[in-house]
């Protein structure tokens, strides 16, 4: 079984502990990898790595162009290694290999783009109302980063975070979840293959209350960037207010794909699909409410369902799986939860409904793709977040029918319209209540275009030129030009 070590400082450690835990394939519910069981003791030897690396003249006194270099040579890296680093996340998560080789492939691309923006970041002249005085700002990084990464996508999450972060100038101590940490040990190496000074970017694996809590908490992190669900995100909301530290929170989502009757259905169910069935709807941006119309709900269902049985379940590692295992044996048990309680609530159960029987499946965590009907907007069902392969079908009336449901959760990550119709599509844009909106799409992102949440699914703003800000802070520089002091009981 491999076994892998924490990287603090530029070397490969092991944990304070002296102690291990296992990583498990949720294919075949099976140990295979063993993780560094970190500590408070961790946490302090990497924000002190992470702080000495700040304040180095080696990382502090590059040129933003030079860093920007470092940046590029990474994103050759990772691209040279895709491959490897898909297959491991694969075996650590369950994600199809298919969708993992897509995201490693283009993450590289994050590092390009934010390389690119790390010598654009300026300041201005301010043409100030005081005679005698030159006013300017300076743009300028936090420090240390604490940046906490969730189980479903690794290293693609954990790229949002480490490109703007590293391209503003700051150091990063990274802890990636528990459930998934093999796949971030491994890129490690490449920070030091690229040529960063060490201590700029340290990974500490753990449990949240061993790692986690203490590195929020540390008087010398000055940043939190996390990702995961809404419930930990306000504890670590929390703890971050105690020490007065900005924080960046991407959270969970109960996103509706609104399905209008002049809609292609054929795409539309598509989009339906995707929204939910792709990566097992282990994502925070799933469309789990499909919101369907009554002139087409009927049709629409039957459509889906034919599409819906095709899904082919088996080994993630292979190229023809189409759905994968639930990754974490509590986020299983989780699901089947939900699929109880929405029956016990009067939801009708269209397909699947319970733990997949299949040979194919092995004895892996998988849930089989599940459709409810009959779902009103008051169940648990359409307000909480499964996050598993699971469909609650709504029909509505109207726009505004449309809008009142969707905008009807605690959440605000994501939406999908689905409309032949450019004016309904600006319409729907405007009113739903959520970071982004897709029209005749879902599930896409890019590193140009920002992407965050509203409500509680956070706030602060992920990809694009407004993430590199979450990772900077701004000085104001006074400049008397006079030389003359004037009366200094007064404010000038």
């Amino acid at each position: 079984m491999q076994k892998h070590r924490m990287l603090i400082g530029g070397q490969r450690v092991e944990p304070a502990s002296g102690e291990w835990f296992e990583s498990i394939n949720p294919y075949t519910a099976q140990a295979w990898a063993l993780v560094p069981r970190g500590g408070p003791k961790d946490v302090d030897r990497a924000v002190a790595a992470a702080r000495s690396a700040f304040s180095s003249d080696r990382w502090r006194k590059l040129t933003a162009t030079t860093r920007g270099d470092l940046l590029r040579r990474l994103a050759d890296l990772i691209a040279a290694d895709a491959t490897k680093l898909a297959e491991i996340e694969t075996t650590d998560n369950g994600k199809l290999i298919t969708e993992m080789r897509g995201q490693l492939n283009y993450i590289p691309q994050w590092f390009r783009y934010f390389g690119g923006l790390a010598d654009k970041i300026e300041g201005r002249v301010i043409p100030i109302d005081k005679p005698g005085v030159f006013n300017f700002t300076r743009e300028e990084p936090l420090g240390v980063v604490a940046a906490i990464t969730p189980w479903n996508s690794p290293l693609l999450l954990a790229s949002w975070k480490l490109a703007p972060a590293l391209a503003a100038g700051n150091t990063v101590v990274w802890k990636p979840s528990e459930f998934s940490s093999v796949s971030a040990l491994v890129f490690g190496d490449l920070f030091e293959r690229a040529g960063f000074p060490p201590g700029v970017v340290n990974i500490i694996t753990g449990y949240g209350n061993q790692v986690g809590e203490p590195l929020i908490t540390h008087r010398d992190v000055a940043k939190i960037a996390f990702t995961g669900g809404d419930r930990t995100g306000e504890h670590v909301y929390q703890l971050a207010a105690r020490g007065i530290k900005p924080i960046t929170l991407e959270l969970g989502g109960k996103s509706a794909n609104i399905v209008f009757d002049d809609a292609n259905l054929d795409d539309a169910v598509k989009g339906v699909v995707s929204g939910i069935f792709a990566a097992t709807g282990q994502t925070c941006i799933a469309g789990s409410r499909a919101l369907i119309h009554r002139s087409i709900h009927d049709e629409f269902v039957e459509r889906l369902l034919a599409l819906a049985k095709t899904a082919r379940m088996g080994n993630p590692l292979d190229a023809d799986t189409q759905v994968g295992p639930v990754t974490t044996e509590p986020q299983y048990r989780k699901v089947l939860d939900y699929i109880r309680i929405a029956k016990e609530e009067g939801a009708v159960c269209r397909l699947g409904g319970g733990p997949a029987q299949r040979a194919e499946c092995g004895s892996g965590w998988f849930v089989e793709p599940t459709i409810f009907t009959g779902v009103e907007s008051g169940m648990r069902i359409a307000q909480e977040e499964v996050f598993g392969p699971v469909l609650a079908i709504i029909p509505f009336d109207t726009e505004e029918q449309a809008i009142e449901i969707a905008n009807g959760t605690a959440y605000g990550l994501a939406a999908g319209v689905w409309t032949r119709s450019i004016r309904r599509a600006l319409v729907m844009s405007e009113y739903l209540e959520a970071g982004t909106v897709w029209v005749n799409t879902y599930r896409a992102v890019s590193y140009m275009s920002p992407f965050g949440g509203y409500k509680r699914s956070g706030f602060g703003r992920e990809s694009g030129m407004e993430a590199i800000r979450e990772y900077l802070q701004t000085k104001s520089v006074w400049i008397d030009t006079l030389g003359n002091v004037p009366n200094p009981f007064v404010m000038r």
